[in-house]
Order: structure tokens, then C-alpha cells, then sequence
């Protein structure tokens, strides 16, 4: 805040002291190319700012290799200072948010977290034999080892924690050497913050933090959508809607806002499943299964096709991601709804519209055929009947005199073919 104000005829300005500027981002959620890309853009923007450092709250279960390596390139290079803070109480580091930590110029953790399990996890379709295995896990102990002595943390428990996948409450860490600090909040981590000197690659910095203003960075609108869609519950359930909105566009053409909005659906399914890496032999039991529930109601076999596309439903579904971990699986919570609401849409909905389409027409000239009328003039060849509350030109092979019950069996354009009507 700067005050300007006249002073016995002088302008005076006063500028009271100025800690500087501290960047704070939140990050909650799977580490992907969006969270990945939406860190990278927090570092430049805080040193745009020239902040004093960057904050990051963190609360991960763990995510992809690919994207955490990104983040950690993007610290290792930052000449913002960096500090990682497992935050709030409840919140954890596991997995690849343990390699982020790690990473960090300054750790911190708030009461009531933990870190650890960082043990990695093979996913995405396909079975690895025991040395591939082997060798994934040796490259990333080596990685976090490299990290840690880098950053002067204990390297052994980081070692630990890919290999064993040992855990640790922020308590333990801080007494381990894993982390720098326990703080309560983030205006506690700033009073500890300050004064701490911390190694940029230009060299060292010491940490003026104790009057810093707070900025927070946050996700813009593009981001916080990519990072829902991220999540395998809202792809596979984006994939769903997009199947059901194509399959309505295509049975009843011209309609457009289906198609449209199933598209959409589709593509952003897609984008999810690349991020997530999907197994799809889970997609392709998902689209048979569709096709069995169509098949049972053009064929009807008593429920034989029917079953068999819950079943394969069920296993597409299970199978859509191949994870070992649960936050990179569909819930059961949104897998049974899900399959049973398909079942029920093909089996009754969309059978009854078929059935509709099939019935006897109630209205327009078909449904003249078979009705019983009146002749108002002697037909002799051609007259005139009164059928259904209207005026026919006829004809009959037969004469028949005005006032008898007629019967139409055909119909020629808007002239009726009518019989007596013996019954």
C-alpha cells in the first residue's frame, strides 16, 4: 500500500514495509498431464511474479510416471524456491506425490498426514513378466535415491518407500529426515520459512517470508474440467452417455442434439482414457455388450443375449482400467448402477419404441380398412358411405341399397372398396 498525502505544502509518500510476494497453488487428486501441466504454469507464473517462493498443497494418492517426472524436471531446474506442503490435516503424499516431495526445496507437512507407498505400479493393459518388473523398480528407487541426496533428505527411507513401500506420519518423517518441517497452516509455515536458506542452480537464497503477501493460484476453467474428466469414475461415465447418445441419434435420424452432445461425450472419454491408459479390451466387452442388448430385442431369446451382455458388461467395465490400485478403477458404486441402467434402457425402453414402431396404424387411411359404415346412397358400382364420422366415394362388386351396414376391404387412392356387412 502506498499513501500519498500533503504534508505543510509538500506532497509526501509513504510506503510501509514490504515482505514481498508468496505464490500458493493447490494440488488434489491423480498426478497427470493436467495436474503436471497446471504445476509447470504455477513455477512460471511465480516467477513472473518474482515471488519469494511458490507453495504447493498437496494431496495425492499418486498418478503417472510421465507426469511426475515432468514436475520434478520443472523443480530441479526452478529458480523459484519450491515448497511442497502435504496439506490438510487427512491429506497424503503417496506413491508419485512422494517423488514430488522429495523433490522440493523445502518439505512440509501438516499434522495429521502422511507420506510414503511409493512403490510403482504397473497399469495399462497389458502383464509385465517379474524382470520387467524388476527393472521398473530398481529405476525408480535409483530415481528417488538421486532426488533425496540431491535435496539432502534420507535417501535410505526414500529407497524404503519404493521397495517396500513403507509409510510415514509427518512426525515420523520430520524425526526420519524425509521432510524440513511441520507446520499447522500456511501462515505458520511462513513464519518457519523465513529466514531458511534454500539452493537454486544460481545458487543460494535465503527466504524472506515473514510479512510476504499471499497469492493464490488457481486452476483456470479449462483445467479444473480436464482434471474431472481425468478421474476413471467420470470417464467411464462420459464413455456411457456418449454410446447412448449415438445410439439414439442413429435410431432416430435428424434429432442432432444427441449426436452432438454423445460426441462430445465420446472425445472427452478418450482424452481420459489416454491420460489414464485404458485397457481396451474393456471398451471392446463394453460395445459387445451393447450389441447383445440390441440383438435380444430385435431376436427376442428369453433373456439368453441379455445375460450375457450383463455379464460382459460387468467385465468390460472391471477391466476398462487395469490398475492394482483403487483410485485408478471404476467403483462398483458407479459400475452396477451403470450396467444396470443400460440393461433396463435397452430391454424396456428402447424395446417399446420398437414395439411401437411395429403396431397397426390407429389413424390415416390403414386404419379405415375393416370398419363398419353406412351406405347413404343405393351403390350400383359406385356411392357414397359414411364410415367414421365422414363422407366416401365407394365402390362394390355387389349392389347394395342406401341405408345398409357396409364393410371397407380396400382402398384405391380416397375411393373405399366396401362389402355388406353380413355380421
Amino acid at each position: 500500500m502506498v499513501l500519498i498525502t500533503l504534508l505543510g505544502g509538500f506532497w509526501v509518500i509513504w510506503c510501509p514495509a514490504f515482505g514481498g510476494q508468496v505464490d500458493v497453488c493447490k494440488v488434489e487428486g491423480i498426478i497427470g498431464p493436467v495436474c503436471s501441466e497446471f504445476i509447470v504454469e504455477a513455477i512460471c507464473q511465480a516467477a513472473a511474479d518474482s515471488a519469494v517462493c511458490l507453495i504447493i498443497e498437496l494431496d495425492t494418492p499418486g498418478g503417472l510416471d510421465t507426469s511426475m517426472r515432468d514436475i520434478i524436471k520443472e523443480l530441479m531446474a526452478s529458480e523459484v524456491p519450491v515448497v511442497v506442503y502435504v496439506s490438510p490435516s487427512g491429506s497424503r503424499a503417496a506413491s508419485a506425490g512422494v517423488f514430488v516431495t522429495m523433490a522440493a526445496h523445502v518439505a512440509a507437512m501438516a499434522p495429521g498426514t502422511n507420506i510414503g507407498a511409493a512403490h510403482p505400479v504397473v497399469f495399462g493393459g497389458g502383464k509385465m513378466d517379474s524382470t520387467m518388473v524388476e527393472k521398473i523398480a530398481n529405476d525408480a528407487a535409483a530415481y528417488i535415491k538421486t532426488i533425496a541426496e540431491k535435496r539432502g533428505r534420507n535417501a535410505d527411507w526414500a529407497e524404503k518407500a519404493v521397495r517396500e513401500s513403507v509409510s510415514a506420519t509427518e512426525k515420523e518423517a520430520l524425526e526420519l529426515g524425509v521432510i524440513d518441517l511441520v507446520c499447522r497452516d500456511v501462515p505458520a509455515l511462513l513464519d518457519s520459512l523465513d529466514g531458511r536458506r534454500v539452493s537454486l542452480p544460481s545458487g543460494e537464497r535465503v527466504l524472506h517470508t515473514s510479512e510476504a503477501v499471499v497469492k493464490e493460484i488457481s486452476m483456470g476453467l479449462r483445467e479444473r474440467v480436464l482434471s474431472a474428466i481425468a478421474d476413471p469414475n467420470i470417464a467411464y461415465i462420459l464413455m456411457i452417455l456418449g454410446i447412448y447418445g449415438l445410439i439414439f441419434e442413429m435410431s432416430h435420424p435428424g434429432a442432432y442434439l444427441p449426436g452432438v452432445v454423445g460426441g462430445i461425450c465420446l472425445i472427452l472419454a478418450f482424452f481420459a482414457f489416454q491420460t489414464l491408459s485404458v485397457n481396451y479390451a474393456g471398451v471392446l466387452l463394453i460395445l459387445f455388450a451393447v450389441i447383445l442388448f440390441i440383438a435380444e430385442i430385435l431376436t427376442p431369446t428369453y433373456g439368453v443375449l441379455a445375460t450375457g451382455g450383463v455379464i460382459a458388461m460387468v467385465l468390460g467395465s472391471t477391466m476398462l482400467f487395469d490398475a492394482s490400485v483403487p483410485f485408478l478403477k471404476v467403483s462398483w458404486t458407479v459400475i452396477l448402477p451403470a450396467v444396470i441402467a443400460t440393461a433396463l434402457f435397452f430391454l424396456f425402453a428402447v424395446g417399446m419404441g420398437l414395439k411401437v414402431q411395429r403396431r397397426k396404424s390407429c389413424t390415416g387411411i390403414p386404419d379405415l380398412i375393416g370398419r363398419v359404415g353406412e351406405a347413404r346412397t343405393d351403390i350400383d358400382k359406385k356411392g357414397t358411405v359414411f364410415i367414421s364420422g365422414e363422407h366416401w366415394r365407394s365402390v362394390s362388386d355387389e349392389p347394395i341399397k342406401a341405408g345398409e351396414r357396409v364393410r371397407v376391404v380396400g382402398m384405391d387412392h380416397l375411393v373405399v372398396k366396401v362389402v355388406k356387412d353380413k355380421e
